[in-house]
């Protein structure tokens, strides 16, 4: 694949805090809501055709790495280097230390860090029959030396509709209760806390279309509850049953290989730099 010059991530990061700046009030105020996971969302987030280029710039499905199981059924890559120069602009400039500070601002929470090495992060595609279950992220990056406390996800898909699916499902009073709904609205952006209760999901596609987000994560060496606690990626059924029972089970044993074994699994899901030319 070529690389044609792109708009660079400085000017996309200025923008971004444009639009935050502008609706910054309103954003933290329903963030910082009680009773629910923390969340907040911005519509018209860049200019619409630098967002539909975006999307356009998308990988084919053949290049992404496929992840289905009973728990999610989507398509994720971070190695950056292998597509158009764009799309890694656009990942990168919400790391911009402009859009960090803006967004700590917004949420209140404490020395966030980008991941710069896009540790789950960077792009992901979902087609029709895609879907996430309820789930709580891992608690910490891969070193396991700061939590994972944010979650920043971009939608990019022209004219996508809430009747499509994939949107954004967070179970404030937990799982096997009833989700607050964000629909993956084409140019919106969403933040989202992390800690040991927002569990979300996205509920499955009904439409031959792509959803097509651009995804990152801040860390910190500040916990989000103001104490200790460490899990990883758990995972839970829509309702009681058989599957949601096999998940609780493989996210006790996972956490305790992870808590007493750290370094026992590599998650693949990284930007290693400089390795694909």
């Amino acid at each position: 694949m070529g690389r044609r010059l792109v708009v660079d991530r400085t000017v996309i990061a200025g923008r971004i805090v444009e639009r935050l700046d502008a609706e910054s009030g309103r954003m933290a105020a329903e963030f910082r809501q009680p009773g629910r996971v923390g969340s907040t969302w911005i519509d018209d987030l860049l200019p619409a055709e630098l967002a539909r280029d975006i999307y356009e710039r998308f990988p084919a499905t053949d290049q992404m790495m496929l992840k289905r199981s009973i728990k999610e059924h989507k398509l994720v890559a971070a190695q950056m280097d292998r597509y158009d120069p764009l799309l890694e602009e656009a990942v990168y400039a919400f790391q911009d230390p402009r859009v960090v500070a803006r967004v700590g601002e917004i949420t209140g929470l404490k020395a966030l860090e980008p991941d710069t090495e896009l540790y789950a992060g960077g792009i992901s595609l979902m087609g029709k029959g895609g879907y996430l279950r309820p789930h709580l992220d891992n608690s910490h990056d891969g070193g396991q030396a700061r939590y994972r406390v944010l979650n920043l996800l971009y939608y990019v898909t022209p004219d996508w509709r809430p009747a499509y699916g994939g949107s954004l499902q967070l179970w404030d009073e937990g799982p096997l209760t009833t989700p607050r709904t964000i629909p993956s609205l084409f140019n919106r952006l969403v933040l989202m806390v992390t800690n040991r209760t927002s569990w979300h999901s996205v509920n499955e596609i009904r439409h031959d279309g792509k959803r097509c987000c651009v995804s990152n994560y801040y860390f910190s060496t500040v916990s989000p509850e103001q104490q200790d606690y460490f899990h990883a990626t758990s995972f839970r059924g829509e309702g009681p049953g058989l599957s949601d029972l096999v998940m609780q089970a493989d996210n006790a044993l996972r956490t305790t290989i992870l808590k007493t074994l750290p370094g026992a699994y590599k998650n693949p899901h990284v930007y290693r730099k400089g390795e694909t030319k």
